[in-house]
């Protein structure tokens, strides 16, 4: 398959998105517990950016991939773009909400902002079908020859720790319990930013294994 523009494009896009998810970890655990009101802000935004940002490359991960089981990798696209989407669309309705607070008694208000997305969740597409369509990208690295084989074993570790962080937030809720803030650290920290890093460099050079 030949390097084309839109493979540099969309190593871009996963740099920045690499990036900008480290950003959005630094905003959600470190700003929001000292200035909650910017900590929102600055999460929403990157959140939103995120999920656009990764779009392009999931896009061109699927080019790669379809030469070894064209369905597989369809299926993994469109849970990938159904995560990346539900991402920005939730970090979209955090940042309006933030912008412009809506005008509600304040014991209404917080009571509101205590119930789960109703676009994701607690993280049901930003976390659980996003692992879901790492793990499906995984397998199918691991398959073939068109994308670094250790790529494929942290998708594996990512979509684990993504996996972990939604059942997690469907059943214990509270951030600071460590069975959550572990995996929590870990993937906002470390292994999403190197994934999506470690992606960007694959495609923008045009390597192949």
């Amino acid at each position: 398959m030949k390097h084309t523009a839109f493979d540099r494009f969309a190593g871009l896009c996963a740099i920045l998105a690499g990036i900008v998810i480290f950003l959005y970890s630094i905003a959600f655990i470190v700003i929001a517990r000292r200035a909650p009101e910017l900590g929102g802000l600055l999460s929403a935004l990157f959140l939103l950016l995120n999920g656009l940002l990764a779009t392009a490359p999931l896009t061109a991960v699927y080019a790669r991939l379809r030469e070894l089981d064209a369905l597989f990798a369809l299926w993994a696209l469109v849970l990938g773009l159904a995560g990346a989407l539900g991402a920005a669309v939730h970090g979209g309705f955090d940042l309006a909400n933030t912008l412009n607070p809506p005008s509600l008694p304040a014991d209404l208000a917080t009571a509101l902002a205590g119930l789960p997305s109703q676009v994701d969740p607690r993280g049901l597409l930003t976390f659980g079908v996003a692992g879901v369509a790492l793990f499906v990208v995984a397998w199918l690295i691991g398959r073939g020859a068109s994308l670094p084989r250790g790529l494929g074993y942290l998708a594996y570790l990512l979509a684990i720790l993504l996996v972990i962080i939604y059942v997690g937030r469907l059943t214990i809720l509270n951030p600071a319990n460590p069975v959550l803030l572990v995996p929590i650290l870990l993937t906002g920290f470390l292994v999403n930013p190197a994934w999506y890093i470690w992606l960007g460099l694959v495609l923008w050079r045009g390597q192949r294994v």
